[in-house]
């Protein structure tokens, strides 16, 4: 099970990458396991030296009753100190910022794949696309002539 930010991708050129835990609460772990979460709009930001994930959706679990959890609400990552300072230094620099790539189970555990990320320019989204499109046509062409 693997939940991918594809519009990160799309918007931004990651520089590095981290893997983190997440600290969740009595049945967000049920609704991870289900796949009911998005991570679309949702950003990290460092708060008191902690690193926090906001706006990232992980939806009620249908059995939850009143342990359910808040959508929406802030979830604290778990990193090592020096991590945390070396991200802090790396997005202080103009136009960087934290952004969630993907979340997957690891030995029945979530982790969250962050990057410090750029943001790309219009004229590079472009560029993108038409990477994209023209690898499609390439590889639709090799199938065409292995038939």
């Amino acid at each position: 099970m693997e939940i991918k930010n594809k519009k990160a991708y799309f918007d931004y050129e990651i520089i590095k990458e981290y893997e983190t835990g997440i600290v969740l609460k009595g049945t967000e772990i049920k609704a991870i396991r289900q796949g009911s979460v998005s991570l679309k709009d949702s950003f990290a930001r460092i708060k008191n030296n902690e690193v926090y994930v906001i706006n990232m959706y992980i939806a009620k679990y249908e059995e939850g009753n009143i342990f359910n959890h808040e959508e929406r609400r802030e979830r604290k990552l778990l990193l090592h100190k020096k991590e945390i300072l070396k991200i802090k230094e790396a997005i202080m620099q103009d136009g960087y910022s934290l952004v969630p790539l993907k979340l997957y189970l690891k030995k029945n555990k979530a982790k969250l794949l962050i990057g410090i990320a750029k943001g790309k320019k219009l004229y590079d989204k472009r560029e993108s696309l038409k990477k994209k499109e023209l690898d499609k046509e390439t590889k639709r062409n090799l199938n065409l002539y292995n038939l």
